[in-house]
């Protein structure tokens, strides 16, 4: 955690600033208020990952209660990918007798917590990724449900089985069946929030494929590449586009414009070997757009090639 751009009111007065300077400095834009009493440096540069974090350290030095960090605070804390999970409040969960709370930048969950659940991130108490994944699986759409556990179990934070097994335990709870649904379709092959995401859309259409990661190789035996989807009755393999668009392909030095002629150059090799290729992008992920009709069609032709 970047703690050195935090800035605590508490602890400057105590090293000789005046609120006077704080709010100057507040003006000028060197620092930004994250909450009450905590500002920090540079904001600009943060991502909204980062800035949540810090202000998770900035929320827990705060409280006067003992608390856990929790929920999408804590998956941020443990470097989980969130999709579609806001992140203006700090979650932390308390055991009873406490009282729930939720205000402009906390909200207290109040539950059983047992203390095998509770691990350690940059010296915070935090849920461990098993309970922080079925905390937020029971209460999220199953969309970002299925980037956050895919995430976890690729990751190897949490092992499919044990996720299973506790799921079960929390059979006829509040929020079980979500989880149950979410898990059922979590996959560690997964390797980005947009092949999550295009995996939930692909079963919501009825054109699940039929594996992931699918090495395609050629007639002799070399491998050409391996694609996110593959129909493999058909021939027909499905790619996300967001690895090239955000620079995950990119060696150092390499500009990416070579990237993506190395990419058309592999796409060419696999459609030689009698595969269909489909490509769709970030902003093509939801129901309704175009990904679906290119899926059908491309397995539609295979049926034809194949026979």
């Amino acid at each position: 955690m970047d703690t050195d751009r935090l800035v605590l009111r508490r602890l400057a007065l105590t090293r000789g600033w005046s609120d006077d300077e704080l709010a100057r400095h507040v003006r000028g834009g060197d620092l930004t208020r994250l909450r009450r009493g905590a500002y920090v440096i540079g904001a600009d540069a943060l991502t909204v990952e980062a800035r949540h974090r810090l202000l998770v350290s900035a929320t827990m030095a705060s409280l006067r209660r003992p608390a856990v960090v929790s929920h999408q605070s804590a998956a941020v804390l443990h470097g989980l990918p969130l999709w579609g999970v806001r992140l203006d409040r700090v979650h932390v969960t308390r055991r009873r007798p406490a009282s729930s709370e939720v205000g402009r930048f906390l909200h207290a969950h109040v539950t059983r917590l047992a203390d095998h659940e509770v691990t350690e991130v940059d010296g915070l108490p935090v849920t461990d990724p098993v309970r922080t994944a079925l905390d937020l699986a029971r209460p999220l759409p199953l969309e970002p449900a299925v980037v956050l556990l895919d995430a976890a179990l690729h990751h190897g934070l949490v092992q499919q089985p044990l996720l299973a097994g506790r799921v079960q335990e929390m059979t006829g709870t509040r929020g079980s069946r979500a989880a149950a649904r979410a898990l059922d379709l979590a996959d560690a092959r997964s390797e980005s929030a947009g092949e999550s995401r295009s995996r939930v859309l692909l079963h919501r259409l009825g054109l699940a494929p039929s594996t992931l990661q699918r090495i395609i190789r050629s007639e002799s035996g070399r491998e050409l590449g391996r694609v996110d989807f593959a129909w493999e009755e058909e021939r027909v393999v499905g790619e996300f586009d967001g690895r090239i668009k955000y620079g995950r392909g990119l060696r150092p030095g390499q500009d990416p414009g070579e990237v993506v002629f190395e990419e058309k150059r592999r796409e060419d090799a696999i459609r030689d070997e009698d595969w269909g290729v489909v490509r769709w992008i970030w902003a093509e992920l939801v129901p309704g757009t175009v990904v679906g009709e290119r899926v059908r069609r491309a397995r539609a032709r295979g049926r034809r090639r194949r026979g």
